[in-house]
């Protein structure tokens, strides 16, 4: 698979929502491809395997130093969503949680501060990109993907603001219909689940959140290093 990912991580994609538009560089596409080599060369060298440890390494860096450089807007001072572009994207929301940058640095603040600003809705749905302006192939207009909120809600927690957290965390949690399942989507104006139900998606960003704000440090970090 690495072997494979290693030549395939340049080339564009479809990204995370599976876009109906042209393919993109899209940066969490390259993130997630950098995970890979970044834990293939943590658990090589922790195994002895020195010599291929370096190797996954130096792909992995090579592919930090790509999307430092070619997927951060200095204007929106903001990652964004496809290199070139200018549009943001709920699952920049992960580059901290994953470990790519920790969540002190300022492009990651940057990055949450502008989703908090473009794409969050009622102080608590977090929007998957704008539909308005993106060219993905689909029309315009859409709920917010629960899941994303949840990526606010361990944000939040890896930048100390636990209270936002907790708070954010409990109204999405009422959400919730009346056995406790979450849909895919939920819609701020009519107050109704979307999409697919029961979304699992939505129910492991739950479990994540949950866990993270029982354990207000540690949690989020140790996934951030593993």
């Amino acid at each position: 698979m690495l072997e494979f990912l290693a030549e395939a991580w340049r080339e564009p994609d479809e990204g995370i929502w599976e876009v109906r538009g042209a393919r993109q560089h899209f940066v969490h596409s390259k993130v997630m491809a950098w995970v890979a080599f970044d834990r293939a060369a943590m658990g090589l060298s922790a195994a002895g395997g020195s010599g291929e440890a370096k190797r996954w390494r130096a792909v992995a860096d090579d592919i930090h130093a790509e999307v430092c450089e070619r997927g951060f807007d200095h204007k929106l001072n903001s990652f964004v969503q496809a290199y070139g572009s200018k549009q943001l994207d709920a699952s920049l929301l992960l580059i901290p949680l994953v470990g790519f940058l920790p969540a002190s640095d300022a492009r990651v603040q940057g990055t949450l501060r502008a989703i908090e600003e473009r794409l969050l809705i009622d102080g608590q749905f977090v929007l998957r990109y704008d539909t308005e302006t993106s060219g993905d192939g689909l029309p315009p207009g859409e709920g917010a993907f629960l899941v994303s909120s949840f990526w606010l809600v361990d944000n939040y927690i890896l930048q100390g603001r636990h209270a936002e957290a907790s708070s954010l965390f409990e109204r999405l949690v009422s959400r919730c219909n009346d056995v406790g399942l979450l849909a895919e989507e939920f819609d701020p104006l009519s107050g109704r689940m979307l999409g697919n139900f029961p979304q699992a998606y939505s129910h492991v960003g739950l479990i994540n959140s949950a866990l993270n704000l029982t354990r207000t440090t540690g949690r989020v970090e140790k996934r951030a290093e593993q």
